[in-house]
């Protein structure tokens, strides 16, 4: 085997190079990369770099003879045909697919990804929407399994890149509709916020932080009444400036609306005394209200691509009860 160069193209664009590294040779390890990358073996533009730098289109790889297999390292696993009612149901998650992006309205209790106990989420049925592209989608960002609303999903791993990149440099808008339990006061405003994870009953959840706590993140969330049930509960509209975890659910709880349904960071219905309300109400489903209503992102081939989702059934069963009136999701537009 001898050195050999290949060039990024513009789909690769923003990925790391072990990560292209492993894309374009699976055998690879980690450890083999950032020993030829600290021995100057692996080379961008002619210059030593590390195994976490990002590479642009059009830059060149030197690349020394690499190990085409590993002794010892199991077969990859044949694929399986995915279940046809798995097809139908991430079929029918699709609101919105072009050659780059494919948009799908999650429903709610619908996990993201896999985990402990999870043996059907949302990344297991992506599959089903590759069609003849050589590449199988490719998550971008999270939702929590009881948030319903947009996920965004890329074709490739280089607009996976992308887009990745736009979510941290937060040049991605995100709106959220939340019912809550009770009405905020002011009724519009900022709310900013150290928090912190800790082990609770359940497993980790995320908490404010006090004074004297670590490894603290801040999250900064605005928000907007947009219509109220008398003081018992209100349609709130919702801005994340950052994405932090539950953020959007310790935000409402922190200023005394609990999100609706949100038993982990709403007190529960009984058993507690004292002021605020709890995060549920008879009468009114209690599965989470918040809903990603609207998502607007830079579209990889250029261009600002928003799309909407519709509400889910039991947030749209609340609305009609508490006589709050939603528009109709608007046409993805770009």
């Amino acid at each position: 085997m001898t050195v050999t160069t290949a060039a990024v193209t513009d789909d690769e664009a923003d990925i790391r190079l072990d990560r292209w590294l492993r894309r374009h040779f699976p055998d690879i390890t980690q450890g083999v990369i950032q020993k030829l990358c600290r021995t100057g073996q692996i080379r961008v533009d002619g210059k030593r770099v590390e195994a976490a730098t990002r590479l642009t289109p059009g830059q060149m790889l030197r690349i020394p003879p690499l190990p085409q297999a590993v002794p010892g390292r199991p077969e990859a696993k044949p694929v399986v045909p995915l279940d046809p009612a798995l097809v139908r149901e991430a079929e029918r998650m699709v609101i919105y697919q072009d050659d780059q992006v494919i948009v799908l309205d999650k429903p709610a209790g619908l996990p993201t990804q896999g985990g402990p106990g999870i043996s059907r989420h949302v990344d297991m049925m992506l599959p089903a929407l590759q069609g003849d592209y050589e590449h199988r989608p490719r998550l971008v960002h999270r939702l929590d399994r009881d948030t319903s609303g947009v996920l965004v999903v890329a074709r490739t791993p280089g607009v996976a890149a992308k887009l990745a990149a736009a979510f941290r440099s937060r040049s991605v808008q995100k709106l959220y509709w939340a019912v809550v339990v009770g009405r905020p006061v002011p009724t519009e405003g900022r709310i900013e916020l150290e928090l912190v994870k800790v082990d609770g009953f359940r497993g980790e959840r995320t908490a404010v932080a006090g004074p004297y706590d670590k490894d603290t993140a801040h999250a900064i969330t605005d928000f907007a009444t947009i219509d109220h049930a008398a003081r018992k509960l209100a349609w709130l509209e919702l801005h994340p400036l950052t994405g932090r975890t539950h953020q959007l659910r310790v935000s409402c709880a922190a200023i005394g609306a609990p999100i609706l349904g949100d038993k982990p960071y709403g007190r529960e219905r009984t058993g507690h005394e004292g002021g605020g309300h709890t995060a549920l109400v008879d009468g009114l489903g209690e599965q989470l209200h918040l809903h990603a209503r609207q998502l607007r992102f830079p579209h990889p081939h250029g261009g600002t691509l928003t799309v909407e989702a519709e509400l889910p059934a039991h947030m749209a069963a609340t609305f009609r009860t508490l006589g709050f009136t939603a528009p109709a999701a608007a046409p993805p537009s770009r």
